[in-house]
């Protein structure tokens, strides 16, 4: 490909993965250059006025995972918030050009899959039987579930269940130097 460059991008139409979306939802298009907090500012803004139930965050490519870091934010920042996710692919075309036409090659259009996320989020109640559905809380409950076990763990290690071989306590640093003897 060193030979050719890139032209013309063209992003091919796909249907909405997400149904029954209302033509007048708020669509947060994330790329991967968008700034998180202004992503937010204008986003929680919104969905903090009463008007506004639902928000849609779509990202493509690179920026999936930052799509899903403004969601997991939202949800923090505005609780109760039903969730409704779907991972798809977009299809897009690349025209490239041969950056020299005398030595005789053809153009090359170039279709690929890219990955992209769509997730919704709403005030109100949804489908509970739509496939990538999140109740309001679910984070939250699985964190207080793996924090209480990483809290059970120290507990342990505190209780001399590291296995260090002395009842707990441990001498000198580790490199070779005895404990000083203290004079009592």
């Amino acid at each position: 490909m060193e030979n050719y460059q890139k032209t013309k991008i063209t992003e091919l139409p796909c249907p909405q993965p997400i149904a029954n979306v209302p033509k007048d939802i708020i669509e947060m298009k994330v790329k991967e250059s968008s700034k998180i907090r202004n992503l937010m500012g204008y986003a929680i803004a919104k969905m903090e006025s009463d008007s506004t139930k639902e928000i849609l965050f779509t990202g493509t490519g690179k920026a999936v995972s930052k799509t899903i870091s403004c969601v997991e934010i939202m949800k923090r920042r505005i609780k109760g918030l039903h969730q409704i996710t779907k991972l798809f692919y977009k299809q897009v075309e690349e025209l490239w050009e041969p950056i020299v036409s005398e030595a005789g090659l053809d153009s090359l259009t170039v279709k690929r899959n890219i990955p992209a996320i769509c997730i919704l989020l709403s005030k109100d109640d949804l489908p509970t039987n739509e496939p990538g559905y999140q109740p309001p809380g679910s984070f939250d409950a699985f964190w207080v579930h793996s924090l209480k076990e990483v809290a059970l763990a120290q507990k342990k290690k505190r209780q001399g269940g590291a296995g260090t071989g002395r009842g707990g306590k441990q001498h000198g640093s580790g490199r070779g130097e005895r404990p000083k003897k203290s004079r009592s």
